[in-house]
């Protein structure tokens, strides 16, 4: 499963669960190009193009809800709470906190 990471609404990267359970998380190449594009967070410089992780990178799990509102969520949208990456898909489209949304591709 891939999703598209836009931020402010320019895609800046593509982040993949793979079959293995793994994650990646690379850059585009169009948004490196431009130096006034941030990183992503603190834990995903640019100035390393791929970053393989082994469970859910620590900045997208931050954007996931807890509590109350997981629990309604999961409900509504009928996943499994265990699964941190649909939740991710499904519920950070639009209405972040930060500039920063994940789109399904």
């Amino acid at each position: 499963m891939k999703a598209g990471v836009y931020n402010n609404g320019i895609l800046a990267a593509v982040l993949e669960k793979r079959l293995d359970g793994t994650y990646s998380f690379e850059y585009d190449d169009l948004y490196l190009q431009s130096a006034s594009n941030p990183s992503i967070s603190l834990t995903l410089p640019r100035s390393v193009k791929t970053h393989e992780s082994k469970k859910l990178f620590a900045f997208f799990f931050g954007l996931l809800s807890e509590g109350v509102n997981k629990n309604i969520q999961c409900r509504l949208l009928k996943i499994d709470e265990n699964d941190h990456f649909a939740r991710l898909l499904l519920t950070t489209q639009d209405d972040t906190i930060g500039s920063i949304t994940v789109k399904p591709f």
